[in-house]
């Protein structure tokens, strides 16, 4: 079967790496689902050797990815709430905003970051397909609009002085629409922030984990530069964030509207010197992923040779991928726990392992536990300093009691 460019239509030949088939990592199941035929999809990436997007062909549509039960809620992460707070403080700032401004964010989830303008008295708007995390917008009087977001839905929206997305441009199957939607909601003299996982370290730190179904492109700041170009944005500045393994906030305006910043071009330089635009860049990936499985596996089977009790947390879906990667089931890994209650008492996609609670963990008392989630290490290990903890990404790594050991 062939597939084509999701930017420029190129068909894809050059294959970047090939992790199986697997199910949608948010495709949480319950008990009685648990019986049913699961569906899973080719998790093999590319990359266009034309505008050098790098991409996972779209085996699933986005309405039966980001379906109306969609478990992920950004306002389980204390690290990200914080995250998000500091950006609306600096936004307003940087934009001068006021009482008069408009700030619409597009995949708003659970309004994490609309409630800060809203609490600085800033007329808002969200974004948000999927009906779970709607409504919990709407539980904390954030105005949200349930649907995915392009030009034709821009086209009937307020016009606002600043555009948010954190964390979505991955996601998005049509990225052409997405961005002309993006130009066409933003005002004259607004600015748009996008934030990504930066390809350039998802490469370099071997974060192969961060590919599943929901993320359609896997993004340079060149590319971005040449898909904002073609629907009348300009990229002008670009902050280098820790979030999410190293990611990148771009900030786009209308062509000629703002002066370009310096950072710019700096980025660019480090793409360039990486080679990104050729596929010297993209050799050795795979095997550096299995690498990584092949660690994990042994870890965990030594682990229930010896007699030792090793469960997850942090039912991320960064998390399946690796499971379902490395063929992990319940008899490796018992159980896996998570703060949201929307994935407690269900099953992980694929590998079927139970999701508790907590204090279910803490009940357990298991001898190490395995931290799916490795960019909230920091977070975590506040959260559990009395417990051997171990990360698999980008190589096997051991946090013990607040020492630390490789």
């Amino acid at each position: 079967m062939s597939y084509s460019c999701r930017h420029c239509g190129l068909r894809l030949v050059q294959e970047v790496i090939d992790l199986g088939h697997q199910p949608p990592s948010n495709a949480y199941l319950s008990l009685v689902q648990l019986q049913a035929p699961e569906v899973t999809y080719p998790l093999r990436v590319y990359v266009c050797t034309s505008c050098w997007l790098v991409q996972l062909p779209a085996h699933a549509s986005a309405d039966q990815l980001f379906t109306a039960d969609y478990a992920y809620f950004s306002s389980t992460s204390s690290s990200w709430l914080a995250h998000a707070q500091r950006f609306v403080e600096a936004a307003i700032v940087r934009l001068g905003l006021n009482a008069s401004s408009h700030v619409l964010e597009v995949a708003s989830n659970d309004g994490y970051l609309l409630q800060y303008v809203k609490q600085r008295g800033l007329s808002c708007l969200g974004v948000e397909p999927t009906r779970a995390t709607a409504e919990a917008a709407r539980m904390k009087g954030i105005p949200t609009i349930e649907c995915f977001f392009g030009e034709t839905i821009a086209k009937e929206l307020k016009p606002a002085d600043l555009v948010v997305a954190n964390n979505v441009l991955a996601h998005v199957p049509d990225i052409n629409d997405f961005m002309a939607g993006i130009a066409r909601a933003l005002k004259p003299s607004g600015q748009a922030s996008l934030e990504f996982p930066h390809l350039l370290r998802l490469l370099g730190g071997n974060q192969f984990d961060t590919i599943y179904h929901e993320h359609y492109s896997y993004l340079s700041l060149r590319a971005v530069q040449r898909i904002v170009e073609s629907v009348g944005l300009e990229v002008i500045d670009v902050e280098e964030l820790p979030t999410h393994g190293g990611s990148l906030r771009v900030w786009l305006s209308h062509v000629g509207a703002r002066l370009v910043s310096d950072a710019v071009a700096h980025v660019l330089k480090a793409e360039a010197d990486a080679a990104l635009e050729t596929l010297d860049a993209y050799i050795g990936f795979q095997k550096r992923a299995e690498s990584a499985k092949h660690a994990l596996l042994e870890l965990l089977l030594k682990a229930r040779r010896d007699g030792r009790r090793i469960l997850g947390y942090g039912a991320a879906a960064k998390g399946n991928t690796l499971l379902n990667y490395a063929g992990i089931k319940a008899d490796l890994l018992h159980a896996v726990a998570d703060l949201a209650p929307s994935k407690q008492g269900r099953f992980l996609p694929g590998s079927h392992i139970p999701v508790i609670s907590p204090e279910t963990l803490l009940t357990a008392n298991p001898d190490c536990i395995l931290v799916l989630p490795w960019n909230l290490i920091d977070e975590v290990r506040r959260q559990w300093p009395n417990f051997d903890l171990v990360t698999a990404v980008p190589l096997l790594r051991h946090w013990r009691m607040g020492e630390t050991y490789v």
